[in-house]
């Protein structure tokens, strides 16, 4: 009989940026095992003690070195897969963020490149379509009057 699946919870985000007008999400490229380039939104385990935010901020922190502040929950979706032999159910939660600091960086060991791409461009870009869909949704809620945070679009 086979070992039941085990849970993982991670969570992760959307962090955007506003400069001249132009809203923008950081992306990370990692190389699959083709060596293809595939790109996601930065995302990981949930440590103990921490509330999903906070895996959020973190996580896109240390993937892409920029520090971001929550501004809305984007949703979360479900998958599995196989690792050592073992079923892997995972549930991932996603966030809007906006950018307060940093630099770019590709300096995580799981980070292959990580770039700024045009909000417009992310769905495309994004690998996975349960990405996409939440990046569409960032996009709708980042369209609204004032967008999340009440403070314009995606600010800066």
């Amino acid at each position: 009989m086979p070992a039941a699946p085990h849970l993982e919870v991670s969570a992760g985000g959307l962090v955007v940026r506003t400069v001249d007008g132009r809203t923008a999400a950081a992306l990370i490229g990692r190389s699959g095992r083709s060596g293809r380039l595939r790109w996601s939104m930065p995302k990981g385990h949930v440590e103990s003690g921490e509330s999903l935010e906070q895996t959020a901020v973190r996580e896109v922190a240390e993937e892409t070195g920029i520090t971001g502040r929550v501004i809305a929950p984007l949703g979360s979706f479900d998958y599995t897969f196989t690792s050592g032999g073992r079923r892997i159910d995972k549930r991932v939660h996603h966030f809007l963020l906006r950018a307060e600091s940093g630099e770019l960086s590709d300096a995580d060991i799981e980070v292959t490149e990580v770039a700024w791409v045009p909000l417009a461009q992310v769905p495309r870009r994004l690998a996975y379509p349960a990405e996409r869909r939440i990046a569409r949704r960032a996009a709708s809620m980042l369209a609204g009057p004032t967008g999340p945070g009440g403070d314009g679009a995606a600010g800066g």
